[in-house]
């Protein structure tokens, strides 16, 4: 499984542990077993995983700061779950460009959210990015 699909399924798991309340570090792995995946990048969906569970609140900080008068409980439970990946990705992993995180961002978000939601989403990322730092 190449890390495009990947990464789609951290986005799958993020959302389940979003509408589950659960953070537990062992849902990937039981996330993947369950459903049966197989080829998957598992060096990048457990530092993935790892590292959003780790930091949610700071991720979640960035996402209310830089989203204008959009409250994260308003944000679509789908497009949370894409921005989360995508931020955790950003913040912690300096093996992949800012600007595939968030081109992979929005083309996920192409394909599981609403017409619009890609635009929110890079929009977002975007203003992450030039924000990180300050």
């Amino acid at each position: 499984m190449k890390r495009k699909e990947t990464r789609e399924e951290a986005v799958k798991i993020a959302y389940c542990m979003d509408v589950n309340k659960d953070f537990d570090k062992n849902l990937p792995c039981i996330f993947i077993n369950h459903f049966e995946i197989e080829d998957v990048d598992t060096d990048y969906l457990n530092k993935t995983m790892d590292d959003l569970i780790d930091n949610i609140e700071m991720i979640d900080r960035y996402i209310t700061d830089n989203s204008k008068d959009w409250k994260i409980n308003r944000i679509a439970k789908v497009d949370l779950a894409v921005l989360r990946v995508a931020i955790a990705e950003i913040l912690y992993n300096d093996k992949i460009p800012e600007s595939v995180s968030i081109n992979e961002a929005v083309e996920i978000s192409k394909k599981y959210s609403n017409e619009d939601s890609h635009k929110f989403i890079n929009g977002i990322l975007g203003t992450v990015v030039r924000n990180i730092g300050k």
